[in-house]
This record gives C-alpha cells, sequence and structure tokens, in this order.
C-alpha cells in the first residue's frame, strides 16, 4: 500500500508538535506540506531535515494555507489535519469543508495521541480564549508551588518564528537569553514576566527533548499554554481560565471548548468588570457540561505607575498583541485604565499605521482605539516603532506584559499597566492545587 499523504495545518506550534510525535517516525504517512496561518512570515520557509528526521531528508515546504486546495490536487493529498486553535468551531468546518470537497480526510488528533507524559507532576495552565487572562494565573500558580517549596520550572506553548534548528530546545534564565534567541515581542511578553521573578522557562519546537531538558531542574513542571490549545504534556492538574467577557465561548471556539470539558479546576476571571449575568453563564455550562470541575472566582486588578501622566492629555493605549488578534477584543487593561484616569481620548492609531500594521488593522476592523503589540521579527517593530512615533499622543499607556523600551524606541511619556491574578472567596486556587498534589515536595 502507497503511504498515506498528508498536509498539516498550522501556525508554528501545534502543527510541528503533531508532525513530531504521531508522524515523524511512521513510514504509513509521508506529510507533504504544512499550511501557515495566523502567524506572519510562516509561510515560505521549511521545517528543516534536522527536526524532520530521516524520513525527511529535504525538510518539508510550509506552505500559505491559501493554497490548501491546488495543493490537496497537486499532491493528492489522502488527509488534511487541522492543528492551530483560537478559532470558532465554524471556523473549524469551513476548513473542513475545503478539505472534503476537495476530496481529502479531515482530522483532528486529540490529547492522548499528542500528551507527552512526564516523570514528574504537571499543572498546566490553559485558557478558553486568548485574553482570558491565563498569563497572570500562571504566574500565581507557579508563586503558590514556589511558596509550598516545590522547584518550578515553566514549560511555554511553542513561539517557534525564528531559526527552527537553533530553537529545538529554548531555555530562558536571564533578560539576556531573549536578545540571544532575537525573541520576538510576543515571545517577550510571555517569558519576561517569569524571569523577572527568577524563573526559569523552557520552549522550543522538539517537546519531547524540551521535556527532558525541563524534568532534570523541575519538582513540578508548569505547562504555560498558549494561544487556548491544551497542553502537549499530560497534566496532573489541569487549570483552565474562563473570560466572562466572551460568556458562551467556552461552547463555540475550538479548541477552547475541549479544555473547558478537560479541566479540573475552572477559574472565572475578571469578576470585578463582568456583569453577574456573563459570570452566571459561565456557572451554568460549568454545571451543564463539566459538574466536577472545582470553580474559583478571581479578579485581574490593574495596576499603573503614575497616573497624573495620564489625566488631560491624548493617549496611544498600546495593549497585548494576541489578545486582541487571536482573542478578538476590542480593548484590555490599557484602555480602561485610560478612561479611569481621565484621558482627554483614546487616539485612533490607524490613519498613522506603517507597513504591516495597515493590514493587521483591516483584518481586525473592532481595532479603533488601541495599537496592538505586534512585532513578529525586527521588520514589524520597526513598524511599529515608527506608528507610535506618527501618532499624535501625549502619552503612551501600555498594557503590555513586557516593557517594549526593551525592544523599540518611545519617545514620548510611557505609563505602565499591569495586572495579577487575585482569586476572590473560597476554595482558593492555591488550596485546590496542594490538595491536587500535596502540601509540598515529599508530602
Amino acid at each position: 500500500m502507497r503511504q498515506r499523504r498528508v498536509i498539516i495545518m498550522g501556525a508554528a506550534g501545534r502543527d510541528f508538535h503533531n508532525f513530531n510525535v504521531v508522524y515523524r517516525d511512521d513510514p504509513s504517512y509521508e506529510v507533504v506540506a504544512f499550511t501557515a496561518a495566523q502567524i506572519p512570515n510562516i509561510a515560505g520557509r521549511r521545517y528543516p531535515p534536522e527536526l524532520a528526521g530521516p524520513l525527511y531528508p529535504e525538510g518539508i515546504p510550509i506552505m500559505p494555507e491559501e493554497d490548501l486546495p491546488q495543493l490537496i490536487q497537486v499532491y493528492q493529498v489522502d488527509e488534511v489535519v487541522f492543528a492551530y486553535s483560537d478559532v470558532s468551531h465554524q471556523y473549524v468546518m469551513e476548513r473542513a469543508a475545503v478539505a472534503l470537497a476537495h476530496g481529502a480526510d479531515y482530522r483532528l488528533i486529540g490529547p492522548r495521541a499528542t500528551m507527552l507524559r512526564s516523570r514528574k507532576p504537571v499543572v498546566s495552565v490553559c485558557a478558553v480564549r486568548t485574553g482570558s487572562g491565563k498569563s497572570q494565573t500562571t504566574r500565581y500558580v507557579v508563586a503558590c508551588l514556589q511558596r509550598a517549596g516545590y522547584r518550578v520550572v515553566v514549560v511555554r506553548h511553542p513561539m517557534p518564528y525564528g531559526d527552527l534548528t537553533r530553537q529545538r530546545v529554548q531555555r530562558f534564565a536571564t533578560l539576556e537569553d531573549l536578545d540571544r534567541y532575537e525573541c520576538t515581542i510576543e515571545e517577550r511578553e510571555e517569558y519576561e514576566p517569569h524571569l523577572r521573578r527568577g524563573v526559569v522557562v523552557y520552549a522550543g519546537v522538539d517537546y519531547k527533548a524540551v521535556l527532558e531538558a525541563a524534568e532534570l531542574e523541575a519538582d513540578v513542571i508548569v505547562w504555560d499554554g498558549g494561544n487556548n490549545d491544551w497542553p502537549f504534556f499530560e497534566p496532573t492538574v489541569e487549570v483552565v481560565v474562563a473570560d466572562p467577557h466572551r460568556a458562551g465561548h467556552e461552547r463555540t471556539y475550538y479548541p477552547g471548548s475541549v479544555n473547558f470539558l478537560r479541566a479540573h479546576v475552572i477559574v472565572i476571571n475578571k469578576v470585578d468588570t463582568a456583569s453577574l449575568e456573563q459570570t452566571q453563564t459561565i456557572r451554568r455550562h460549568v454545571m451543564a457540561l463539566n459538574p466536577s470541575a472545582v470553580v474559583v472566582d478571581a479578579a485581574s486588578p490593574i495596576f499603573i505607575e503614575d497616573s497624573s501622566l495620564i489625566r488631560g492629555r491624548r493617549a496611544l493605549v498600546i495593549e497585548d498583541g494576541p489578545t486582541l488578534t487571536h482573542g478578538e477584543m476590542a480593548y484590555g487593561a490599557g484602555f480602561i485604565a485610560a478612561m479611569k484616569f481621565g484621558a482627554t481620548e483614546a487616539v485612533d492609531p490607524r490613519p498613522y499605521a506603517v507597513g504591516s500594521l495597515i493590514q493587521v488593522f483591516q483584518t481586525y476592523p473592532q481595532l479603533t482605539q488601541v495599537l496592538p503589540a505586534m512585532g513578529y521579527g525586527r521588520q514589524q517593530m520597526a513598524e511599529m516603532e515608527a506608528t507610535i512615533q506618527r501618532c499624535p499622543a501625549d502619552v503612551v499607556v501600555m498594557a503590555t506584559p513586557v516593557d517594549l523600551r526593551r525592544v523599540i524606541r518611545i519617545e514620548k511619556p510611557v505609563v505602565r499597566v499591569t495586572y495579577e491574578l487575585q482569586p476572590i472567596g473560597q476554595p482558593t486556587l492555591e488550596e485546590v492545587l496542594l490538595e491536587r498534589l500535596g502540601r509540598g515536595p515529599g508530602k
């Protein structure tokens, strides 16, 4: 029998992992291409032979997703695998229709086939949607485990946007490591808050090798999930963050709905800013869909450096990029802070956008009063810098997890906005974690 020919649809994350653990060493399959979406500058590269293995001495091409119909025909593809995340169920099935219409099977590969088993306990922190508050929840989880005496290492969902061979296994222990690996703004947003707290972070492309390295220096591994994907490692405790501002998405987005159904603990975040009706909607869905999950309420209060710089001034608000793009939010903590502390206006950045940022605003038309922190490579960082410079603002309100002034020049006064998880009531997330893991190492 001839090999089954496969195309993996992805975004430089789940797609590579699925290939590594399901297809790489199986001679009954031939992966003829990856297709790329969501992330710029991924298409046109190759998954390198050093990572693809001996069955793929030339590596594997990464093509634009819009070429999928032609690729199915040219390569006589038998199977199309959907392998990226934070999209509606409607979106997933629209892609299925394209694959099926052109004669290929359509496949979603599940957790059992793709989760690696660790020798150490794993606490995973994932979400229903990007922008739910996963990052501050992860930081809270790490702090809880450290207080209990555990040595904690964070492993982050992949963001391999550079040299894939060099990025096979990445270990970040200092801020200088971010420069050494030439990290994008999105990578820095996720890694830097951990590094500033003295926590080692691993990431990469080959997560079997990443896991083996992380296990050598951890009592507990914390999986810091990204783009609301489910974890690559089999969790001991599975924490999932839901956002009441997007109540209902826990039933209608992929794979956030999978996370919601699997969760041991569901954190309903932002209860301080959501309506009672929104919060109650998620509670009803927990009871209907995952009644065994423990529900923890939490807020994400905003902290600001110097509010006096905002009052009476025009503010350019810069928000976390993925929250606005993948997460489809119109604004975040920065806009809320600018309005709360008396900005006369949030400057519309669209007329001043440069280069690829023009396309970003066309793709995400809800963004009329905020600038997403885009920085997938040096060119886009330069475009961010130019856009900020062109905007007629008196002050920049920066609500990104990373201080952008480390990587781009901002000549206007900057006010940083940060946010941390604040559990409310009982049970607390810390109580649930320690009950499931034990009270500390060896206990």
